[in-house]
């Protein structure tokens, strides 16, 4: 009787459970693809078939950039950081047996936005879909380009105008799709406080929904529609009141502009739409695992909030500091989301934190000081005129210093890393296959796959297409339909990017290192160890900082050349996508003592091989090299045998340390470079024959 009623009571307790309605969960997704369009459609439809909800593709660096797999700035980059995507057939293959009709599509692309929404329309018309149907967003967020991710190709203006093109031809044509995801995430990860990111990307929508409406073409009365459409992607860091405040003060402030500033009364197109990835910055090298508590908390500030709830949550892997997640780690990740949105009872309740005094005290803070920040940057002539003066980089810069500093100092306590550093050893990190690498086959692959496309299409119809494609671009006509049109050709992503090179330049952004930009400083044990040996060389040491490839991701490389600066290197720093040829030549030009490049994309080996290459071309193999980056204990082993005399990961996080580092290196470099000279003068000395056992005398 007893064990009846216990199973009535649980029957009517679950009946109770059925009752309550239940919030719609967010799309579930995971950030992914690698190498091939083949290899990633296997991963796609593996991810789907565990419960994935929506797909997040990841593009390489050409595809992102507007190169070939053939060409030669994408060397040692391809199918690296996503999947190589040059022509329709990639498209096609990889979302091969994928119904985009019953698809919500994430492309997180921003340069070659346009081009590669042309591709997908295209794969969706061959399938059936009818255009106006798809769900789905690109990033193409070209102004957080140029502060963070370092994924522009040209310059501001008409990379504005791209964005405006495609915002309007989607509006009519595809009205289910988000043309734009103001993108706040890459601003935190470049060390943007929550005030930056808030001011930054609300900047950058006012800059892209003015440049919308002031279109000579522009119906006015279509405005409701494009705002609505207008998404964010945005990042969730540790401080976890404050991230949930900073997302309810996005809402809000979003609701404020689009009734006051452009006069939107209907409530559902004022909607605040958002997705997530949380923070990548944040993971560390040491202790791993730790990582798996951070990215879950993390979650809940994305998701906690019902009116700051996320549309779409894509959260990294445990093991991204240490290099590509596989699918399991992927799995992983994606398992969090299912148990809090399945398994607990958060999305049967409206907010939970509505009528907290702590939250709407702390809101409110972050609203003033954002609407502080953004009328700041409007008397700076608004977003991209800043953006063009380096006066929102430079202020990224000093703010990350800040971060690293409190980290170094011990004032941010990074559990494992400069607290409580002693720990098991991880058995998750063990054993053969722990990291995912791609191999380098994948770029002769690639680069084989293109030849043969091009030799199979009609070169005729590419020729028309790309000459549609120019006249559209000088003519300032809607980019989407020659672009479609260049897509169904045959036209490869190179040929794309190359011909609106041609047409708009190319433009390189300020880095925000500059003798203004304000740091924390060095330690003087490291200045006084910089200034010993300026004394041995009788000038200042001399540092070129370089970036080879086409990775963006500035922000170790900008902090490494600011703490050299603070040290007492005279540095050289250039900035992003640098070829080795151009490294060497400024190395030769400056009289360099030292190079250090920084390379977080996974082409360390390739790239460093044809420094050095270059550096004994030019006669300058003697100056030392270090390198920084997300490189293995394997590859590590590799870049010292092709003659890199320091590695740096992510666990090396005090620059004071790295510093005193290079200046051994150049030191044991000015050792070896006299002992040389020693030889030599004995070796001239003891030209003469000399008794067995003489002493030489130096």
């Amino acid at each position: 009787m007893e064990l009846s009623g216990m199973t009535s009571n649980a029957s009517v307790a679950e009946g109770q459970r059925e009752q309550v309605k239940r919030d719609k969960p967010w799309l579930i997704r995971t950030y992914a693809g690698h190498s091939s369009a083949v290899e990633s459609n296997k991963l796609y439809k593996g991810n789907l078939a565990k419960g994935q909800t929506g797909l997040s593709v990841a593009f390489d660096l050409p595809t992102q950039t507007g190169y070939d797999p053939d060409h030669e700035l994408a060397r040692g980059e391809v199918g690296k950081v996503g999947v190589s995507v040059a022509h329709l057939g990639d498209m096609r293959t990889l979302f091969d047996q994928i119904p985009l009709a019953q698809m919500n599509t994430s492309m997180t692309i921003n340069a070659t936005a346009p081009w590669l929404l042309s591709l997908y329309l295209a794969v969706a018309e061959e399938q059936g879909a009818p255009i106006a149907a798809l769900q789905g967003t690109t990033q193409n967020d070209i102004i957080k380009e140029y502060l963070s991710r370092g994924t522009y190709v040209f310059p501001p203006q008409p990379s504005l105008r791209l964005t405006k093109d495609m915002i309007l031809f989607t509006t009519k044509e595809v009205p289910k799709w988000n043309p734009m995801n103001v993108c706040s995430y890459h601003l935190q990860e470049a060390g943007a406080t929550p005030v930056q990111e808030l001011s930054y990307a609300l900047a950058t929508a006012i800059a892209i929904l003015d440049t919308v409406r002031n279109d000579p073409n522009f119906d006015e009365a279509t405005f409701p529609d494009v705002f609505s459409r207008i998404s964010f992607f945005v990042n969730a860091g540790m401080r976890f009141v404050t991230e949930i405040c900073k997302m309810r003060a996005f809402a809000e402030l979003w609701d404020e502009i689009a009734q006051e500033r452009y006069g939107i009364d209907n409530p559902k197109k004022r909607m605040f739409r958002y997705g997530v990835q949380v923070n990548s910055l944040g993971l560390t090298e040491q202790q791993p695992e730790n990582n798996v508590h951070r990215i879950l908390i993390e979650m809940l500030a994305v998701t906690l909030s019902k009116r700051a709830r996320a549309r779409a949550v894509q959260l990294p892997a445990w093991n991204e500091a240490l290099g590509l997640p596989r699918p399991w780690d992927q799995q992983w990740s994606m398992r969090m989301q299912q148990i809090l949105a399945y398994e607990t009872d958060l999305l049967e309740y409206d907010d939970i934190f509505d009528g907290s005094k702590v939250i709407e005290a702390r809101v409110e803070a972050l609203k003033e000081e954002t609407r502080a920040e953004i009328k700041r940057i409007d008397g700076l002539g608004g977003a991209v005129l800043a953006v063009e003066a380096g006066e929102l980089k430079r202020a990224l810069v000093e703010s990350n210093a800040k971060r690293i500093s409190a980290i170094e100092s011990g004032d941010q306590i990074v559990v494992g890393v400069n607290k409580w550093e002693q720990g098991e050893p991880s058995p998750l990190t063990a054993g053969e296959g722990a990291i995912f690498t791609v191999s380098e086959t994948v770029e002769m692959e690639a680069e084989a796959r293109i030849r043969a496309w091009r030799s199979k299409r009609d070169e005729n119809a590419v020729g028309r297409a790309l000459e549609a494609l120019e006249q559209a671009a000088r003519s300032g006509d809607n980019i989407m339909p020659v672009s479609i049109a260049a897509a169904q050709a045959g036209v490869t992503t190179g040929e794309w990017g190359q011909r609106l090179r041609d047409v708009f330049g190319e433009y390189r952004a300020p880095t925000g290192v500059t003798l203004e930009t304000v740091t924390s400083g060095a330690a003087v044990d490291a200045r006084l160890l910089i200034a010993d040996l300026g004394e041995r060389l009788g000038e200042t040491p001399k540092m070129v900082v370089g970036k080879p490839g086409l990775d963006g991701h500035s922000n170790g490389a900008e902090q490494i050349a600011l703490r050299a600066r603070d040290v007492g290197f005279d540095v050289t720093y250039e900035g992003i996508r640098q070829t080795p040829a151009q490294i060497v030549a400024k190395a030769k030009e400056t009289g360099a003592h030292v190079i250090g490049l920084s390379i977080l994309s996974g082409s360390h080996v390739p790239l460093v091989r044809d420094v050095k290459a270059k550096l004994r071309e030019a006669g300058l193999d003697h100056i030392p090299l270090v390198v920084g980056g997300i490189i293995s204990p394997e590859d590590e082993l590799v870049l010292k045998n092709l003659g890199v005399n320091a590695v740096y990961t992510p666990k090396d996080y005090v620059l004071d340390t790295i510093m005193v580092g290079i200046a051994k290196v150049v030191g044991r470099a000015l050792d070896k470079r006299d002992a040389e000279r020693a030889d030599t003068k004995a070796g001239i000395r003891g030209a003469a024959p000399r008794a067995e056992g003489a002493e030489t005398v130096y």
